[in-house]
């Protein structure tokens, strides 16, 4: 079990991350839309993730969304470098209803992200502009090169959710293990 604790004037966060673990969730940002992404990334993940956001959202919820990807991606950044006896590479392709979402990844150590699932405004009253802030703060601060595109659909509710969940299955892919790779790169190191 892995803890990262990040205080901001903006936001006092908590993170419990174990990356094994069995997909329970603890989560309170105090953002409904935003907890259930994140109760859904960790149960199709399987990782055990507890976490607790206070943040300015007097102001609006952009803050606590981006540093709950920065914490949670230093979580996982901690849980899971140095890289060795992993599949390393995940993709997925997750449907929900009409959407579909793709997204592939490589635990790589090189920070990147390309977001192509652009959808409109609100989410309720989430703002869907705060999913890429999000997925852009956790492959920062996680390390990884992440992907994640829409293939089709129309509900914003449901294109959000096919991101957290494909992006869930290919982190339990990548993360699966396999000794026989041992170092996964030819470089000899990550």
């Amino acid at each position: 079990m892995v803890e990262i604790k990040r205080q901001t004037k903006e936001t006092n966060i908590s993170v419990k991350l174990e990356v094994y673990g069995k997909g329970e969730a603890k989560i309170n940002t105090g953002i409904g839309f935003f907890d259930h992404m994140l109760n859904a990334l960790a149960k199709h993940s399987l990782m055990d993730i507890e976490l607790s956001c206070e943040g300015d959202r007097e102001i609006d919820d952009h803050h606590s969304v981006e540093d709950c990807g920065i914490a949670l991606g230093q979580a996982f950044a901690k849980a899971v470098y140095p890289v060795s006896g992993i599949e390393r590479y995940g993709d997925s392709v997750l449907v929900m209803d009409e959407a579909a979402v793709s997204a592939a990844l490589d635990i790589s150590g090189r920070a990147f992200l390309v977001f192509k699932a652009k959808m409109k405004d609100k989410i309720g009253t989430f703002d869907s502009e705060l999913i890429e802030e999000f997925f852009t703060a956790f492959a920062h601060n996680a390390k990884i090169t992440l992907h994640i595109k829409k293939q089709r659909g129309k509900n914003a509710h449901h294109i959000a959710e096919a991101c957290f969940k494909a992006v869930a299955v290919a982190l339990r892919k990548a993360l699966a293990k396999n000794e026989r790779i041992g170092m996964p790169s030819t470089k000899g190191c990550l």
